[in-house]
């Protein structure tokens, strides 16, 4: 399976990236707000585990379509969000573990994705600035005076911003051409 997808060109494995950003989006949507109940704390649990499984994939997508951009952020950026993955299923199988917020690595996460879409030139740079800001809210969360005036703003941006690249990847995906480009002076001495 993960030989078929390196062997995708650019485009299908944008939407590939787009559908397992959907598949996160809702069953991360169905845990927080269709299964809240003490009696659905296992079905809940269940979507939790698919909705990190799914963004570690995105995570690794992303690493790869964003890696001609710039090897080093894009690695740097897949470790974060990996700790965040790591940080997340942590306190979904051991919940008095829940002293690190994943805030601390999905902001940074995030405000690098935005850079390397601002820079990629394959995607439309609004996208990165969205990212990017949406990265800067997750930061915010980790200072709780600023939290409780502007949570439902910060999470909105978020949605706004995860939601619009996901929906990008899926309609229309990457400019081939332009990714093309990117990879070829990646892989030239």
């Amino acid at each position: 399976m993960v030989k078929r997808i390196a062997e995708m060109s650019a485009r299908p494995r944008a939407r590939l990236t787009g559908v397992i950003y959907l598949l996160f989006f809702l069953t991360a949507i169905s845990a927080e707000f269709f299964l809240p109940g003490r009696n659905l704390v296992v079905y809940r649990d269940a979507a939790n585990l698919i909705s990190i499984v799914c963004y570690i994939a995105v995570t690794l997508l992303f690493y790869d379509m964003f890696r001609p951009v710039n090897r080093s952020l894009s690695l740097v950026a897949a470790l974060f969000s990996l700790l965040g993955c790591a940080v997340l299923l942590l306190s979904l199988f051991d919940p008095s573990a829940n002293s690190i917020s994943s805030n601390l690595f999905f902001g940074p996460y995030c405000l690098l994705i935005g850079y390397l879409i601002f820079r990629s030139t394959f995607l439309p740079q609004i996208l990165g600035v969205l990212m990017a800001l949406a990265g800067l809210g997750w930061l915010i969360f980790l200072l709780p005076p600023l939290v409780n005036h502007m949570s439902s703003y910060i999470e909105g941006l978020g949605i706004v911003a995860e939601g619009s690249l996901m929906l990008w990847l899926l309609i229309v995906g990457v400019d081939v051409h332009k990714w093309e480009e990117k990879a070829q002076r990646l892989a030239s001495p």
